[in-house]
């Protein structure tokens, strides 16, 4: 199947730009900012950082006020918002204007995403689960479908996948592994610095190499998709941040949007914004070979199925099966 047809195998030539521009239209210009503040100049960043501690304010505020509140000038103002795709302050304005719209009609707390020593385990409660959901959010709305279409379209076709990934992003390479290896498809994951070094350097044209990184700059993993590359195999990298070391060894960039909470060091929404990413694109290689997905993943369910206690998930044991 070609890379201008749908994981469902429908025609997507002008669909996938329609699709693109309501999904450009409607995706938060605050996860853009975020994904690129790492490469700002330190005076857009002051920039940033004032629009992303207030956007709702930011929005009725003049150009002259948020340049003073940044310690800089309008240019620098309107600079950065050229550097973060929006034209002009005035088209900043109107996007944060709408962005604080959609965000007030999806939930009525503002929960944030800073925990502190006060808090007591409801609103730590109350906290995380806001900041998984909202990464998923952002993250599907961010997430460029016709990149995807692309990298499934590379996946479903390698004759081997190597996914690297550290720290908590080993977790994520993992998993991407145990499912694409359930559906009969050739994966390992590495995590370990050497065996991801000599993994990539056997690679080689019509193989495929993931980096799972969330902030793209962690060394183990860029290294191993440069040899990776190197070697001739299609190189994929999932980061946090589209203007990071990964993405410049990388053929193809799939981004997540995640904003961590105080304690960064637990990578909570990172991790859950990586598995929605890897969720889509293990379903949409399934759906490229639905026959033997399906087969293989009866298989696999057959053979652990002796391994499994005889009780229904209500708690109650199953009816022996007789043979009859």
């Amino acid at each position: 199947m070609s890379d201008t047809e749908s994981v469902a195998g429908t025609a997507l030539s002008e669909p996938v730009s329609v699709q693109t521009a309501v999904r450009d239209a409607d995706s938060s210009p605050l996860v853009r900012i975020r994904s690129l503040l790492p490469g700002l100049a330190r005076a857009e960043q002051r920039v940033a950082k004032v629009v992303l501690e207030d956007p709702a304010s930011v929005a009725r505020r003049s150009i002259t006020e948020v340049a003073l509140a940044a310690n800089t000038s309008e240019t620098t103002v309107t600079r950065f918002c050229k550097a973060v795709g929006v034209g002009g302050y005035p088209q900043l304005r109107i996007a944060l204007a709408a962005d604080t719209a959609r965000t007030e009609a999806r939930t009525t707390r503002n929960l944030g995403g800073e925990i502190g020593p006060e808090d007591d385990l409801a609103a730590v409660i109350g906290k995380v689960s806001f900041a998984d959901a909202r990464a998923v959010e952002e993250t599907a709305d961010q997430l460029e479908v016709a990149t995807l279409e692309r990298v499934i379209e590379v996946v479903a076709n390698a004759g081997r996948v190597d996914v690297y990934g550290v720290g908590a992003s080993a977790f994520v390479a993992a998993d991407l592994q145990q499912k694409l290896h359930r559906i009969g498809r050739v994966c390992f994951a590495w995590s370990d610095t050497h065996i991801m070094l000599t993994s990539a350097a056997v690679l080689s044209p019509g193989d495929v190499a993931i980096g799972i990184s969330h902030t793209g700059a962690t060394t183990d993993t860029v290294e191993a998709l440069r040899v990776a590359r190197e070697h001739g195999a299609s190189t994929i990298a999932v980061t946090n941040f589209p203007r990071s070391p990964i993405t410049e060894v990388a053929d193809h960039v799939l981004t997540t949007a995640a904003r961590e909470t105080t304690f960064r060091s637990g990578a909570t929404a990172s991790r859950i914004a990586q598995l929605t990413v890897i969720d889509c694109l293990f379903i949409g290689v399934a759906q490229r070979h639905m026959d033997a997905s399906v087969s293989a993943l009866d298989a696999t369910r057959d053979a652990v199925g002796s391994h499994r206690l005889g009780v229904r998930p209500d708690g109650r044991r199953r009816p022996r099966e007789t043979g009859k």
